[in-house]
């Protein structure tokens, strides 16, 4: 007797992940009309806080020069 399995559907295809996104836009609603005044008020503290990240990854700190004229194995 063959047994009939109904076809895989995708998570993100899914009746469940349609009210996984429902659920999950009410509780961003709900979190940002009750702590709106701290996330604006913690926000220039994260603007000075990407100053030095910025330089440490994408400068990559200070021990990286670009513009030395010694080849490698030249001393």
């Amino acid at each position: 007797m063959p047994h009939d399995h109904p076809s895989h559907t995708p998570f993100f295809r899914s009746r469940a992940f349609i009210v996984f996104l429902a659920l999950a836009a009410i509780a961003l609603v709900l979190l940002w009309q009750e702590h709106k005044a701290h996330i604006l008020g913690v926000l220039p503290y994260l603007f000075l806080l990407a100053c030095p990240l910025m330089h440490i990854f994408m400068h990559h700190g200070h021990g990286h020069h670009h513009g030395s004229n010694r080849e490698k194995g030249d001393d």
